[in-house]
């Protein structure tokens, strides 16, 4: 079994080879280059192939499946990107915001498309892989539309969040691992257990993310600091802030939310979660949908030992502070 860092170097080596894209058009091409170029934790690519190798053998087909999933999980950053208008990812310029709207857009449109290339290649099981694959990407678009319809309502509840985040987050690192063991023909229980490990991981994952945008260091995360508040987020901070919130505090959420003053207005946010306890809840909720997966992973039907890794990864997501 091998760890998720020497799974990651080894897939970097073959996420930026040079003929992953062709040549031409630069202007579409280059883009899709600089993003990849940029690293990123590779967290559903190595957890495919992590999942694939529980059970067997990493066989080219598997990688084949990481490929795909990487280059998917980089398209929705993309247009998510342009749909935020967020200017930085992973510390440097958004697509958008270095080569324009367009390249962004068709960048975008090109890497689903090779996506889906790579997923052809994969021919074991492939018309399941492909069955999930096709569900989990409607699922990262019915996700993001429901956090774009959050923005415009001040009545989203805890639950809709995290169905939310089920759909636009968890579902890919579910699906990923998924198909790694899929590809390994392993037992529809088998399959189903390890789906619902990356699910309640990857929701843990995503509050574990929302705290860290609001109150981890901006310049470890590589992106804006208080981003979600500038952009007026219904994150699980906010709902809980505003399930706790007395009348004073709600009039202050609400006169920030229709702020562009952004110096004055993170500070004051994170000074409202803290004041309502929001910051708490959300990390219970984080331990709570952490525990949630450790059991899943736990009911595996494999040997303990072969689960170490993975056991070793959820940990490390789940411990970050940046």
């Amino acid at each position: 079994m091998q760890s998720f860092r020497s799974l990651v170097q080894q897939f970097e080596e073959r996420i930026i080879a040079p003929d992953l894209f062709p040549q031409q058009p630069a202007n579409l091409y280059d883009p899709c280059r600089y993003l990849l170029s940029l690293g990123g934790k590779r967290v559903r690519p190595a957890a495919c192939l992590m999942a694939n190798e529980l059970f067997t053998q990493i066989e080219e087909c598997a990688w084949h499946a990481a490929i795909a999933i990487e280059l998917f999980h980089n398209f929705t950053l993309i247009h998510d990107d342009i749909m935020d208008k967020a200017p930085l990812r992973r510390g440097f310029e958004t697509i958008h915001s270095k080569y324009g709207l367009t390249a962004g857009i068709l960048g975008g449109d090109a890497m689903s498309i090779y996506a889906y290339q790579h997923l052809s290649f994969v021919e074991a099981n492939f018309k399941k892989v492909l069955a999930i694959f096709n569900t989990t990407a409607i699922q990262v678009c019915d996700g993001q539309q429901m956090d774009m319809d959050f923005e415009q309502r001040n009545d989203v509840t805890s639950e809709e969040y995290i169905e939310m985040i089920s759909l636009k987050t968890s579902v890919l690192l579910a699906a990923s691992m998924k198909i790694g063991a899929i590809v390994a023909d392993a037992s529809a229980e088998n399959c189903d257990k390890i789906y619902e490990f990356g699910k309640n991981l990857g929701i843990a994952f995503q509050l574990q993310d929302d705290y860290l945008d609001a109150f981890g260091a901006s310049n470890k995360l590589g992106k804006q600091k208080g981003g979600d508040i500038i952009a007026n987020k219904k994150t699980y901070l906010h709902i809980q802030a505003l399930l706790a919130a007395n009348a004073t505090q709600l009039s202050e959420i609400e006169s920030w939310l229709h702020s562009e003053n952004n110096a004055e207005k993170v500070p004051a946010m994170l000074q409202l979660f803290e004041a309502t306890g929001a910051h708490t809840r959300c990390r219970e909720a984080v331990e709570y949908y952490s525990q949630k997966a450790f059991k899943n992973l736990e009911d595996i039907d494999v040997a303990e030992e072969k689960k170490r890794h993975l056991h070793a990864l959820a940990v490390e997501l789940l411990n970050r502070e940046q």
